[in-house]
C-alpha cells in the first residue's frame, strides 16, 4: 500500500456522520482518514437545523467547498485517495482534475457541467435545490417525505428515520446551482478513478453516472465503472455498504495505491 491517507468528503444535506462506519471499515485496515465538513457544517446536525434559515450557509458556494478541501489536502503529508459520495463526488473530480490525489472514488456523483438526464427520478430529486423560482440566498431544507424519495427509496421506515435524525441538514442552493457549470476536461490524464452506482437511485440515477464514466474513456488514464443492484442514493450508510466499501478496498489494492 502505497498512500495510507483517505479524505472521505459529503454529498449535500449530508454532515461528516454520514462517513462513521467507513471511517472504521478503513482504518481497521490500516488507512489514516479524515472526513473534514464542508465549511460551516462542523456543528451538530441539531444545531444546523435550528440555525435554518441561515444566512452563511445561503452564501455557500461550490468553490467555498473545492478551497476548503484544497487546503486540507495541501496541509497532508502525502497525495490522499479521495472518496467522495454525492456532490461530494463532484468534488472529487474536480479536486483530482487539481492534481491533488493519489486516487479517487466518486459514489453516486452529482454531474459536471455537460453530464445530463432527462429522468423523471432524477428532475423530480433535483428540482426543488435548483429552481430558479426561489432565491439562492435561501437555504433550503430537507423534509422528510422528501429525503424517503431522493435517499432511501425502499428501505425499511424505521431504518429511514434514523438515517435522517442522524445525518440530514440543511443545504445551499448555490452549490447545485453552480455545479450545472462545473467543467471536467475529460481528455486531461488523471489517477485512477473508480465511479460507482446505486441501481435504485433517484437522485442520480446509474444510467448518469454510467456516462460520466463514458465520458472519461476519451482519455488513455485508468477509469473503472460498477454498479451495485438495489442500491439507493444512501448507498454509504444502507443496509449492505460493507460491500461496496469491500469492492473499493479491493480495487485499491488490485491498482497498489
Amino acid at each position: 500500500m502505497n498512500t495510507q491517507t483517505i479524505v472521505f468528503i459529503h454529498g449535500m444535506y449530508m454532515n461528516p456522520l454520514s462517513w462513521e462506519h467507513w471511517m472504521d471499515f478503513f482504518q481497521s485496515r490500516g488507512y489514516k482518514c479524515l472526513a473534514p465538513a464542508w465549511p460551516g457544517r462542523d456543528l451538530s446536525v441539531d444545531t444546523l437545523r435550528k440555525q435554518h434559515p441561515d444566512p452563511q450557509l445561503g452564501h455557500l458556494t461550490l468553490n467555498d467547498v473545492l478551497i476548503h478541501y484544497s487546503s486540507v489536502i495541501r496541509a497532508l503529508p502525502e497525495k490522499p485517495i479521495l472518496i467522495g459520495h454525492s456532490m461530494g463526488g463532484l468534488v472529487m473530480q474536480l479536486l483530482l482534475q487539481r492534481d491533488l490525489a493519489a486516487a479517487g472514488v466518486a459514489i453516486d456523483s452529482a454531474p459536471p457541467m455537460g453530464v445530463l438526464t432527462t429522468k423523471w427520478p432524477f428532475l423530480k430529486s433535483n428540482w426543488p435545490h435548483i429552481t430558479p423560482f426561489v432565491s439562492q440566498r435561501d437555504p433550503i431544507e430537507m423534509t422528510f417525505p422528501r429525503f424517503q424519495y431522493t435517499f432511501v427509496n425502499g428501505m425499511p421506515l424505521s431504518e429511514q428515520r434514523l438515517a435522517y435524525e442522524r445525518y440530514v441538514v440543511p443545504e445551499s442552493r448555490r452549490v447545485p446551482r453552480d455545479s450545472l457549470l462545473a467543467k471536467i476536461d475529460f481528455k486531461q490524464p488523471h489517477p485512477p478513478l473508480l465511479l460507482i452506482a446505486g441501481s435504485a437511485d433517484h437522485l442520480i440515477p446509474a444510467s448518469l453516472n454510467r456516462t460520466n464514466y463514458r465520458r472519461y474513456k476519451s482519455s488513455s488514464s485508468e477509469i473503472a465503472f460498477k454498479e451495485f443492484a438495489g442500491r439507493t442514493h444512501f448507498i454509504v450508510g444502507q443496509e449492505g455498504w460493507e460491500e461496496v466499501a469491500g469492492f473499493i478496498l479491493n480495487w485499491l489494492a488490485d491498482k497498489d495505491i
